[in-house]
């Protein structure tokens, strides 16, 4: 079986695919469709939606609530895409080292990753930025801090599982260095689990950028969906749209990329492939 038709049986799956196809549309074509800033101001505050022009209605400073979402989509995917790839890239090392060499280089790793592990996620990314003051970068770097130690440890599952199979012992045999075994034998191996965990992580670092940008910690110079919800708090009642339509922008976003994972998941797993 295909991994395309096993990924297309599972319904959830492609509906995810659709969502997240139409959010990065929505990104790509923010600055057509809303051709100035979400910042600037364009008409009178809390207009209700469908009133003045206002697809989604204005903010208490009369600011486009759906220009902010479509610019805001730009952030949160950017933001997620790489936060994850500097994520995977730490863990993958250093879980493919660990589950490799063994040892006393094994012991090290994994209670560096421990280390990481006992400080909850979100205190860790607050405390990060903070430190580094607001913005994309420092952003990204908390993200990716909070992210590798996971994918650590499956890294260093899968390469204890591969490393004493027979086609790695006769790389070595053939001599082989080791950074060639790990690239070219072990990893392509193990790439199954790692995408799947990939995806998920994507989801987690939107919801981690949205709720760094709610408590104030954003960048200050790009909109984003945490910073409007968090900017329409105190208004809710007067005016609900200003954080609900953000709000549901998250929930479809992280909805989707989870669909996404458990349909790769299916996909990349032969025997539940079959099940289903």
């Amino acid at each position: 079986m295909s991994f395309l038709h096993a990924f297309t049986r599972n319904r959830g799956a492609v509906l995810g695919l659709i969502i997240l196809a139409l959010v990065a549309l929505m990104a790509a074509t923010a600055s057509v469709v809303f051709p100035f800033s979400p910042w600037d101001m364009q008409g009178a505050p809390f207009a209700h939606p469908g009133e003045e022009g206002f697809l989604l209605g204005s903010d208490s400073l009369g600011r486009d609530v759906a220009a902010g979402i479509a610019h805001g989509a730009y952030v949160s995917l950017l933001i997620g895409a790489v936060s994850t790839l500097v994520g995977l890239a730490i863990g993958v090392s250093l879980g493919a080292i660990a589950g490799y060499a063994g040892g006393l280089m094994d012991d090290a790793i994994m209670r560096v990753t421990e280390i990481f592990q006992t400080v909850p996620s979100f205190i860790l990314a607050v405390v990060l930025v903070a430190i580094f003051r607001p913005s994309l970068a420092s952003i990204v770097a908390a993200i990716a801090i909070v992210s590798w130690p996971p994918v650590t440890r499956v890294v260093r599952a899968e390469f204890l599982t591969l490393r004493n199979r027979e086609f790695v012992q006769a790389a070595e045999v053939l001599g082989r260095s080791r950074f060639a075994i790990i690239v070219h034998e072990i990893l392509p191996n193990a790439l199954s689990p790692i995408i799947v965990l990939a995806s998920l992580m994507v989801a987690s670092a939107v919801l981690l950028e949205s709720a760094l940008s709610f408590l104030g910690l954003g960048d200050p110079n790009l909109m984003s969906w945490g910073f409007m919800i968090g900017s329409g708090r105190s208004v809710i009642r007067l005016a609900w749209w200003m954080s609900v339509f953000p709000g549901l922008a998250i929930f479809l976003t992280v909805l989707a990329l989870n669909l996404v994972g458990d349909g790769l998941a299916d996909a990349l797993n032969p025997r539940l492939s079959r099940r289903r």
